[in-house]
């Protein structure tokens, strides 16, 4: 057992190692030789701890096998209660001026408490150096008008290096967005824990209606940080965002751990969790469950990615579970600015199109490299395909012309992107769909290097029809297939195991390098 973050309010340990989202075994917690809760997630959160204070957690399993750690919470200098500024928690009232005078109003090292109770509200603004806490029972109820939503404009001209200053993004471009529920503008040592829920309530007014068309401004978040440091997300539950539910960008050392993202499976552009350029980025413990990509990997269009060259890197992923979905974890498509190390392990996967998904496209630019991507121990079930490689991705107005979609060898030059690195290891995936792999990549720029280790495949006997594996023009679909692999320049292929596939294990085209063991 060990410590993830410790805040002066709460805490969040990783239990079980060795387990997925579920830990191996059911355990008992004891919080100062007191008897806490049964848990059975491998990391966990406690709350309602007193700041300054020093705790002994324990654990036991029913076959035995105790542990424990001791940490010390951190200090708090005060702590403001919303209801104090007028917040009325009824549902009903507009408590965004009161919620928001709390935070403003909370000293270095504060905390603003959020008791139970529905607060209408709109978009709110985070700021340095303090603790949110929505307490258990409490939602933030995002207001459906979006003409009551302050505005975020792509770009303003700026004095300062870059001649601008960024803060609206909308699908890897600058572009007037509006206010996520929660905002950080170059926010630092900040935290939101708790466990309490921030609603969009998008189903309830028109955000999922015509999503593709513009009205006033991009559709915005829940949470959302730009040119920030040093957050933590403990513990909040996030559902039915407008779009994309949470979207760090161009920030660094975040923590997102035991959070939960809903929204239903036919909601619109309703992403997981989004980080767009940024570096070292934990998401520990979660659950998510949306109607688009689980989590997608992001670094900006070629506009972005050429400007500020600012790659996606060092996130790591782990003990999170990832239902339903288009993707487990995706990487892309707006991938500039390069995404690399990216580390997901211990994860369970159940009910997603495919588990790890690469997407990328001509006219990403040389800066959109991607490369050291690692799934190990991981665990899938019911999934159509667990690995997509995908070089030709028809997304943008011009997705499906000529020059993205050819299968020639055109030039490399500026607007070419790369695939460098993708490794599954210790992977069992059972209910396969459609193949084990398809890889497409770009005729000109083969993927590097393709490598799984150590993994099962089992298809599912009643598998259901055809299934597209790739968002691509000409790929055909497929049944209880192989794996599928063109344009690569080495594929490893060492201790794996497929079960009820149909056909030959390998389909080839333009591999240069395989190594089966």
């Amino acid at each position: 057992m060990r410590t993830l973050y410790v805040s002066s309010r709460s805490c969040t340990v990783l239990l079980d190692p060795e387990g997925r989202y579920e830990a191996r075994e059911p355990m008992n917690l004891t919080l100062n030789g007191k008897p806490l809760r049964e848990e059975n997630r491998s990391v966990a959160s406690i709350f309602g701890l007193e700041p300054d204070t020093e705790y002994t957690l324990g654990s036991e399993t029913a076959s035995g096998h105790p542990d424990h750690v001791v940490f010390r919470t951190k200090k708090e200098t005060c702590t403001l209660n919303v209801r104090d500024f007028g917040a009325q928690g009824d549902g009903e009232k507009d408590d965004t001026a009161m919620l928001q005078a709390a935070i403003l109003a909370c000293p270095r090292g504060g905390r603003v408490l959020i008791p139970a109770g529905t607060y209408l509200t709109g978009p709110l603004f985070l700021k340095s150096h303090m603790t949110l806490e929505i307490s258990e029972g409490a939602v933030l109820a995002l207001k459906t008008d979006r003409n009551e939503f302050p505005v975020l404009p792509g770009s303003t001209p700026a004095r300062n290096a870059d001649g601008e200053m960024l803060l609206g993004l909308w699908e890897g471009e600058e572009r007037n967005g509006y206010a996520a529920a929660l905002t950080g503008i170059e926010v630092t040592d900040t935290a939101v824990i708790g466990e309490g829920t921030v609603d969009g309530r998008a189903q309830e007014g028109d955000w999922w209606v015509n999503p593709k068309v513009i009205r006033g401004a991009a559709r915005g978040n829940l949470f959302f940080l730009m040119r920030s440091s040093h957050v933590t997300v403990q513990g909040i539950t996030f559902r039915n965002s407008p779009a994309w539910n949470l979207h760090p960008a161009m920030s660094k050392d975040l923590d997102f751990l035991n959070i939960r993202i809903e929204a239903p499976w036919d909601s619109p552009n309703t992403d997981g969790f989004d980080p767009e350029s940024c570096s070292r980025v934990r998401l520990m413990g979660s659950r998510i469950s949306v109607g688009d990509d689980c989590i997608a990997i992001k670094s900006g269009k070629i506009g972005i990615g050429r400007k500020y060259r600012m790659p996606c890197e060092e996130i790591e992923i782990g003990w999170c579970a990832m239902l339903d979905g288009h993707g487990g974890v995706t990487v892309g498509s707006e991938m500039a600015g390069g995404v690399r190390n990216v580390w997901a392990h211990h994860c369970y996967m159940r009910g997603n199109d495919r588990a790890l998904r690469i997407k990328t496209r001509r006219g990403r630019g040389k800066d959109g490299v991607i490369d050291n991507i690692l799934f190990e121990n991981v665990r899938m079930k019911d999934i159509k395909v667990p690995l997509v490689v995908n070089a030709l991705y028809f997304c943008d107005p011009d997705g499906h012309s000529a020059w993205v979609q050819s299968r020639a060898h055109e030039a490399v030059d500026e607007t070419t992107p790369r695939i460098g690195s993708i490794r599954f290891e210790h992977v069992k995936a059972t209910g396969c769909q459609g193949c084990v792999a398809y890889v497409l990549g770009l005729p000109e720029q083969p993927m590097e290097e393709l490598a799984i280790r150590d993994s099962t495949f089992d298809f599912a006997e009643d598998a259901a029809g055809m299934n597209q594996p790739a968002m691509a023009e000409g790929v055909d679909p497929v049944r209880k297939r192989g794996l599928i692999l063109k344009y690569a320049q080495r594929v490893e292929l060492t201790g794996i195991r497929v079960s009820g596939m149909e056909g030959p294990m390998l389909d080839l085209q333009e591999v240069q390098e395989i190594i089966q063991e």
